[in-house]
């Protein structure tokens, strides 16, 4: 049985930065969750460790990956024509298309990866991703060193940020390499506590969604 495991939070700091020893990624606006597949199942769990249950299609398709087991971590996106996440489609029940934005490997075939280097694990993700074919899998590029460059990118494409994380890293939560930066102008953030709280009155199942984050 695969272990239960907590999911790296990333601590928030104000302003990006460069270093030789960062690799940086672009921030899908989401649901984080970590993909446990074993015995030709896939569950999604969230943070707080409940079941995301109304990612069927998802869930079915990470589970004809061809191994034996994994733990993958990733966010549960909707993409845009552009490729670029838009959460009012999670919410609008838009989850035949929920994809997983694929940025970590903790485990495969019956090996626990955590305690080696990130860009390890990131290489070993992107094969099993390419391998695989599965349209429902998203690799998380990266790009080293220049995370001031990347943040300012992703501000002009009014995306949500960008996270930074220390290329050696071993897969531990505290302490943490793992930083966000959030861009102050992302457009989707605006009035989204208004809209999470119209979602919770009209509709049971969305407010289960919501709590289980």
């Amino acid at each position: 049985m695969l272990p239960r495991i907590q999911p790296i939070a990333p601590k928030r700091i104000q302003a990006p930065f460069d270093h030789d020893d960062f690799v940086y990624e672009v921030k899908m606006d989401g649901w984080r969750c970590l993909a446990y597949i074993e015995n030709g199942v896939c569950r999604l769990i969230s943070r707080k460790q409940n079941q995301y249950k109304s990612f069927g299609p998802l869930s079915t398709a990470l589970a004809k990956l061809a191994v034996q087991n994994a733990i993958i971590d990733g966010e549960v996106v909707c993409l845009d024509a552009e490729g670029k996440s838009v959460f009012l489609d999670l919410m609008r029940r838009r989850k035949a298309n929920a994809i997983l934005y694929c940025f970590d490997l903790l485990w495969l075939n019956n090996e626990d990866l955590r305690s080696l280097p990130l860009i390890e694990r990131k290489l070993r993700l992107r094969q099993l991703i390419r391998a695989s074919r599965n349209r429902s899998l998203l690799y998380a590029s990266h790009m080293e060193r220049h995370g001031v460059r990347l943040f300012q990118a992703i501000c002009q494409q009014d995306c949500e940020g960008i996270v930074g994380k220390y290329k050696r890293g071993t897969y531990t939560t505290a302490p943490t390499s793992w930083v966000k930066i959030l861009n102050p102008l992302y457009t989707q953030k605006r009035g989204r506590q208004e809209i999470f709280e119209n979602f919770r009155t009209k509709t049971e199942p969305a407010s289960t969604v919501l709590n289980s984050q």
